[in-house]
């Protein structure tokens, strides 16, 4: 359904990214921001599942520039180097140029959710980059290094309960420090929207509903294709 398209930074910088038209009425830009990960399988199949709804989605290569895209959604083999990449962003803080670039590339309203890695990175884009309506953090497990930052524009955060990569210290002090800010927690543990072992199909529904309606309530309506 989508493609593979490629995106220009402000500063020159070319990345990857994959582009799902909106199918229906279209209802907004979406920006859907990756894990460690990358553009995989499963962030292509919701972008698709989403532009099926109505949203014009991109979602932006932020860790690997032009290389293809990733053909599985979990390679633990891996996890050292790709979690070197984070590291090496700044848990996101180093892709707002890359974040800032698919919400150039797309008309408003735009709004961006973000997953794990793409969690934290959407936390640091709702707070710098210009040009969003608002957003929704899934599991950000790095927020915490970027609890500084106040987000400019209506964001929600989801956390797992049993998530075992974020105490429920560091669930409890982004809170803290961010009280107006909603924040549910869920019957799951880390990434429990994406599909395998994790999945929990109760709470990545409700998390997703929960999302989808904020971003209506902030202006993504029904419009013109």
């Amino acid at each position: 359904m989508g493609e593979r398209i490629t995106l220009a930074t402000r500063t020159g910088d070319r990345l990857a990214a994959y582009h799902a038209p909106a199918l229906e009425a279209r209802r907004g830009g979406l920006v859907i921001l990756h894990a460690i990960w990358g553009v995989t399988p499963h962030i292509r199949e919701l972008s698709d599942s989403l532009a099926a709804e109505g949203w014009e989605v991109i979602a932006p290569s932020l860790l690997d520039g032009e290389t293809p895209f990733p053909d599985h959604n979990v390679k633990f083999e891996i996890l050292p180097e790709r979690l070197a990449l984070g590291e090496a962003s700044g848990w996101g803080e180093l892709c707002v140029g890359r974040i800032q670039a698919a919400v150039d590339a797309l008309q408003g309203p735009v709004f961006v959710m973000g997953f794990c890695f793409g969690g934290s990175s959407t936390w640091v884009a709702s707070a710098l980059c210009d040009g969003i309506q608002a957003a929704a953090c899934f599991y950000g497990g790095n927020i915490i290094d970027h609890i500084d930052l106040t987000p400019r524009v209506p964001t929600l955060l989801h956390f797992g309960k049993t998530d075992e990569t974020i105490p429920p210290a560091t669930v409890e002090a982004i809170a803290v420090a961010h009280p107006d800010l909603p924040l549910y927690l869920y019957e799951a543990g880390h990434a429990f929207v994406a599909p395998g072992a994790a999945h929990h199909e109760d709470s990545a529904k409700l998390a997703m509903l929960r999302t989808l309606k904020h971003f209506q309530r902030s202006g993504g309506a029904k419009g013109e294709v």
